[in-house]
């Protein structure tokens, strides 16, 4: 297959892949910040343990690929040796606070765009900006200056990533491989035993379904490009990865495609720029959840409920921007992707934005009550 055959597979691919999380997003009301909101607002955590299942599946499936030499993970962003713990704190939390003020990250906006709501388009668009700014504007200098210099680098160190398999291999003493499989077991069952103990999820055959195939979409995306889409280039006989904006291996991620996205439409004539597998599964999501709200007669348009409403979206679309490029990952780059290659960032990154949500969750309803 010629190059830009690769790299239309590998487009293409996001694209059905992410069309089928939108569209089973959308009909099991999927929602990370959702979930989060119904533990702290009613005690309920059906949503979150289908998060979890989804996060247990994702990586038992990613392990499995790496073990059998299938891809390799350690090339993925997340995975890289260096640690920039502080910008993953800090990131991580910004985006936390950006989506329980816009209602939602980053993917569940995608998915509202598709049923009908214009709020959730504007959000996107400043979430957009925000993180095309991150990337290569002026929220990016201060994070290249301010943040990503305090870091550890683990590669000084003999690491050649940050997986917690590299950490238990070299704590215990054994093969890299064994490790691997012994982390991913622990992690992988703990999460398993606390999403099936709750009899009522059990029963909840929607969600179970549900969060089984988000995982499992997360493990076809790492094969699509880190496998069918990895290979030697003729014209530069470079092995490469098509067709990927970080020009290594990937799977679903919001933020950073939703800002290339917006270069793509900017510099729509710019030879230089193609569609990738992020851009593609942007349009993925969208058109899965717009299915979904057709076929089941719930498209709606939708707009603003007041101007509080309008500066509260405003404000957590430009904090999920800048704090989903500096952290790496969403809820489901790093809140899911991340997690299934065990890397230490991504648990660090998604703890601090489940802390970010639950302190503005808390506030917002400390200030309902003192209303």
């Amino acid at each position: 297959m010629t190059p830009q055959g690769i790299a239309t597979l590998v487009a293409a691919g996001g694209f059905v892949i992410a069309f089928v999380f939108g569209f089973v997003g959308a009909k099991a009301n999927f929602c990370t910040m959702g979930a989060l909101s119904d533990v702290v607002n009613m005690g309920h955590w059906g949503r979150l343990r289908m998060w979890l299942l989804a996060v247990a599946v994702a990586m038992i499936g990613a392990t499995a690929l790496s073990h059998a030499g299938v891809v390799d993970l350690s090339a993925s962003v997340t995975q890289r040796p260096v640690l920039p713990w502080l910008s993953l704190l800090v990131g991580g939390f910004a985006f936390g606070v950006g989506m329980t003020l816009a209602g939602g990250c980053a993917n569940r906006n995608l998915i509202r765009a598709g049923g009908g709501s214009l709020r959730s388009v504007v959000v996107l668009t400043f979430a957009a900006i925000a993180g095309y700014m991150t990337l290569k504007g002026l929220f990016g200098q201060w994070r290249a200056t301010l943040l990503d210099p305090v870091h550890i680098n683990l590669g000084e160190r003999g690491w050649p990533d940050q997986s917690l398999a590299t950490a238990f291999a070299r704590a215990a003493g054994i093969e890299p491989k064994a490790a691997l499989v012994a982390a991913c077991g622990i992690v992988a069952a703990a999460l398993l035993v606390f999403v099936f103990t709750d009899r009522r999820f059990r029963a909840n055959r929607l969600q179970v379904a549900a969060g089984a195939a988000l995982g499992a979409l997360v493990v076809a995306g790492w094969y699509l490009s880190g496998h069918l889409g990895h290979g030697e280039n003729p014209e530069t006989l470079e092995t490469v990865y098509f067709a990927t904006n970080t020009r290594t291996i990937e799977t679903l991620s919001f933020i950073a495609p939703l800002a290339y996205s917006l270069e793509l439409l900017m510099r729509w004539t710019d030879t230089s720029l193609q569609a990738t597998f992020g851009i593609a599964s942007v349009a993925g999501v969208v058109a899965g959840s717009a299915a979904h709200a057709l076929a089941s007669r719930t498209f709606r348009w939708e707009g603003f409920a007041s101007v509080q409403d309008l500066r509260n979206q405003l404000a957590g679309g430009v904090l999920m921007g800048f704090g989903g490029v500096t952290a790496l990952g969403c809820t489901i780059g790093q809140g899911i992707s991340g997690l299934s290659t065990l890397a230490i960032g991504s648990f660090i990154a998604t703890a601090s934005i489940v802390a970010g949500s639950v302190a503005t969750l808390r506030v917002m309803l400390w200030k309902a009550e003192s209303a």
